[in-house]
């Protein structure tokens, strides 16, 4: 029986240096709502690795099953070990700009190690700016223009990938792309009178996308389902071999150095993640007085270096790293945590049932058979969507048209060149085009509207 919470007050849990430790079942309730389509969804989800790591890191499909059921543990520890009121995930937006950085090496052991050198960095920066708390005020000195032109980036980079893949599986892909896109984003579907079914699709807009491109990629033809039985068997001998640092030994430091300009660009896509999740903690705190919440983004930097390191030695190279919030997940949990404490006792109720399950499931054979057949849906949808939400940020944080010119040439270059180059040529770009401070000239044209006079 997990214990039960005095009104406002934290959620009771295990206490050690700044983290918080909350078991299921003992701190907090099980919800079955949560752990089915949880177990769902992260496998599917988490299964959409096993392509990119097969690419890039030249490994067998068991391998990369293997490493993403190490990742599933760290993904989870977020919220279990750490104490994180956030649905944690990847650092989604920093995918697409992953997929062009390793582009640029062989795929196999030099794919790794420009992996492993991205992890380290990322780690150190988290570190850094977690003990000094530094981090802020880094998210301050860097330009909005500048920011926006990584995310466009990490937008372009994403819509890239999809018009290769979908060339080879056209109807099942589109399908699920207008299935998903529909149900989060359609403003007809938004005006549909039945609130219980909408907001029950919306709640799903993934596993919706999953039965879209399971029906239409069964009858075209484009996927095949072979119900396998029995028991996986991790590969751990091999993974450990061809992906960690036991196996192919550290980067070099050339590799380190060139990683530099990556990571700095993945940490102000974090900045991104936590502002999110900022915005949707406090409108759940509006709705629920009974609990304390701990948002504390000091404990954010250090949970976020210890699974990055963690998995780095216990599952080796990781493409996307781990991230602070899963904001579709996150957006459903705080939409039922509003609802009350009958329907959501604790936010860590949704955290920690959403992954659990996911766990054992991952290794039976015949959820792995059912779910393999969509893991390139699965992968598609995760860019699609990281692409549809960074160019609508990316849009949103520019409002002159310099700026906005800037946005999409950082951008393309970003998506194009690596972010070494974005990077580099935004500063130049930014201090040529709008000055040391960014201000506009003083004089205007009379065509100027009056929100490009403002910034």
């Amino acid at each position: 029986m997990a214990k039960k919470r005095e009104y406002g007050k934290y959620h009771p849990g295990l206490k050690w240096g700044p983290f918080t430790t909350r078991l299921p079942g003992v701190h907090v309730g099980i919800s079955w709502p949560m752990l089915i389509q949880g177990a769902i969804i992260s496998m599917a989800t988490g299964g959409s690795l096993a392509p990119l790591m097969m690419e890039f890191f030249n490994v067998s499909f068991e391998v990369a099953w293997t490493t993403m059921s190490i990742q599933l543990f760290w993904v989870w520890s977020h919220t279990v070990l750490f104490g994180e009121p956030h649905a944690p995930g990847w650092i989604t937006p920093a995918l697409p700009l992953v997929i062009v950085f390793l582009g640029d090496y062989s795929p196999g052991t030099e794919a790794v190690h420009a992996m492993m050198a991205v992890m380290l960095v990322i780690s150190v920066l988290f570190l850094f700016f977690g003990l000094t708390g530094l981090g802020d005020k880094f998210n301050r000195l860097v330009p909005n223009t500048l920011k926006a032109g990584i995310i466009m980036g990490a937008a372009i980079s994403a819509f890239m990938s999809e018009f290769d893949r979908v060339q080879e599986l056209p109807f099942t892909l589109i399908s699920a792309w207008v299935a998903v896109l529909m149900v989060l984003y359609s403003i007809p579907f938004q005006k549909i009178n039945n609130v219980k079914v909408k907001g029950l699709l919306a709640a799903n807009a993934l596993l919706v996308g999953f039965i879209a491109a399971g029906i239409v990629g069964s009858i075209s033809g484009e996927i095949q389902f072979n119900i396998e039985w029995g028991i996986f068997i991790p590969q751990f001998g091999e993974m450990f071999a061809t992906l960690t640092p036991y196996g192919v030994g550290l980067p070099s430091w050339e590799m380190i150095l060139a990683a530099i300009p990556m990571a700095l660009s993945i940490y102000i896509l974090v900045f991104g993640d936590l502002l999110v999740a900022d915005g949707l903690i406090r409108s759940a705190k509006k709705s629920r007085p009974d609990e304390k919440i701990d948002v504390n983004y000091t404990r954010t930097h250090y949970a976020l270096t210890l699974r990055n390191l963690g998995y780095l030695l216990t599952g080796g190279a990781f493409i996307p790293l781990h991230g602070p919030i899963w904001t579709g997940v996150q957006v459903y949990v705080i939409e039922r945590y509003k609802q009350g404490r009958k329907v959501m006792d604790s936010i860590f109720t949704g955290t920690i049932n959403f992954h659990l399950l996911a766990l054992p499931l991952g290794f039976l054979m015949p959820i792995i058979s059912l779910i393999l057949p969509l893991l390139d849906v699965a992968l598609s949808l995760t860019l699609l969507l990281t692409g549809f939400a960074c160019a609508y940020l990316a849009m949103s944080m520019v409002s002159t048209n310099v700026s906005r010119g800037m946005t999409l040439f950082i951008g393309v270059l970003t998506a194009l060149q690596g972010p070494a180059w974005g990077l580099g040529v935004g500063v130049v770009m930014y201090i040529l085009l709008m000055g040391i401070n960014g201000r506009p000239p003083s004089m205007k044209s009379k065509y100027d509207t009056k929100e490009e006079q403002q910034m």
